[in-house]
């Protein structure tokens, strides 16, 4: 013992813990892999959710403005409202915006996707469209738009191609003129039908280029055009729908909102780009905190396999136990020689654990790659979830809570069963002896 220089309880645990060709040894080795399958799946899903919820945050800041001012009708004093947000203090551009639903067709393909009637320079400096341009080019001069990649797959257009665009904004004129025509006979017939023809008069426009921004959403339902042609579709003559805004910095936007906010009258309103895609992120938040917990049962599934190995140990080692305490052992020492089993279990099982999940974050499109190619198996689709990679981010402190809750709760499961070993009667125990 002097030479070995370990505690008398250490000692024992582990010479208990030696690989034997006994079942107890086998309920070892599961405990130890439940374990490290729990923290290494916990890790990994956990990483990769925070992955994802940072990249979509990045994709939307990257399309949508830091805060949207806007109104419930249109904006008729958008230039006095401009000046006032360029004086905010925190506030580096602005640039007006018109969007709504408008009817695309193109060789008798129809969908409904929105508009976004921008002014290029202007837009460039609170969102860099270009750089999501991946075939012609950002130009709207005149009559001409550029569309979303997935827009542009589903109504089979390309660069050069010929779109044309209905408003909604309309529909009330094309349906007096509907019942005028009812009512109408020969010549008036004739004028009526001329007018009606003149309300539902499409725009045609040029497509100059194709975007991808990596966001299903803003791919699929995104055709952007000259800010008149927008207010041309919706009889805005110099109105607008709203202002978009940068800031100096995306995440303290609620505070630049809040000042904004002091000048804007009733029913115009601001709002930021978390507030206009709450629904997201809290999704992501809630599905990244439920998985945590649900997977967090497959450590506590390998801790009652601890307590059940420890509660086995406790049988077949009365007799020690009874010798132990004849001899002189006091009760927290008999407690320390079954604890200790547990928590070398749980911090084996757990570092396994934390170096097999980071082995696998740092491989985690590599393995997906070989998955798909062996098996067929899309981990990852990216025309679901729209990125090339599968994200990940590694928070310390995420990957510490982690590692300590699984040891805490494998030394937790292994304290029961060595308290009951610490109460057993030295003269029961060695009674048939």
């Amino acid at each position: 013992m002097r030479d070995l220089k370990l505690p008398f309880s250490l000692f024992l645990a582990l010479r208990y813990l030696k690989p034997k060709r006994t079942f107890v040894s086998i309920i070892t080795l599961i405990s130890v892999l439940g374990v490290t399958l729990g923290v290494t799946v916990l890790i990994l899903v956990i990483s990769v959710m925070t992955g994802f919820d940072r990249e979509l945050r990045q994709k939307v800041i990257d399309w949508d403005a830091h805060i949207l001012v806007t109104t419930q009708d249109v904006l008729h004093d958008w230039r006095d409202v401009t000046v006032k947000i360029r004086n905010t203090e925190g506030v580096v551009a602005t640039a007006p915006y018109v969007q709504g639903p408008v009817i695309a067709e193109f060789e008798s393909r129809r969908l409904a996707p929105l508009i976004r009637g921008i002014d290029p320079e202007e837009e460039e400096k609170v969102i860099p469209l270009k750089k999501f341009i991946i075939r012609g080019e950002l130009n709207l001069e005149g009559d001409s738009a550029v569309l979303g990649i997935e827009l542009a797959r589903k109504l089979q257009i390309d660069v050069g191609d010929k779109l044309t665009v209905y408003s909604p904004g309309n529909l009330g004129e094309i349906l007096d003129g509907l019942k005028k025509l009812e009512t109408k006979n020969g010549d008036e017939e004739r004028e009526a039908i001329d007018q009606l023809r003149d309300v539902v008069l499409p725009k045609e426009l040029t497509v100059t280029g194709i975007f991808e921004t990596g966001h299903y959403l803003h791919d699929s339902e995104f055709l952007l055009v000259p800010i008149y042609v927008g207010q041309e579709l919706y009889g805005l003559e110099d109105a607008l729908h709203g202002i978009t805004v940068k800031t100096v910095d995306p995440y303290a936007a609620e505070g630049i909102k809040n000042a904004i906010q002091k000048f804007l009258t009733p029913p115009q309103y601001a709002q930021t780009w978390i507030d206009m895609n709450s629904q997201y992120f809290e999704a992501v938040r809630l599905e990244r905190t439920v998985m945590f917990f649900l997977l967090f049962f497959i450590v506590v599934v390998a801790a009652f396999g601890i307590m059940n190995t420890l509660i086995t140990v406790t049988v077949q080692k009365t007799r020690e136990i009874g010798i132990m305490k004849a001899i002189g052992a006091n009760i927290w020492q008999i407690v320390w020689v079954f604890l200790a089993q547990g928590m070398v279990v749980g911090l084996f099982g757990t570092l396994t654990g934390l170096g097999l999940g980071m082995t696998l974050i740092r491989c985690r499109n590599e393995f997906s790659q070989w998955l798909a190619g062996t098996f067929g198996i899309e981990v990852f689709p990216r025309q679901v979830y729209q990125f090339s990679q599968i994200p990940a981010e590694v928070i310390p402190s995420d990957v510490a809570i982690i590692c300590v809750a699984a040891f805490i709760i494998c030394s937790l499961a292994a304290l029961i069963p060595a308290y009951f070993a610490a109460r057993l009667d030295p003269v029961k125990a060695l009674r048939f002896e």
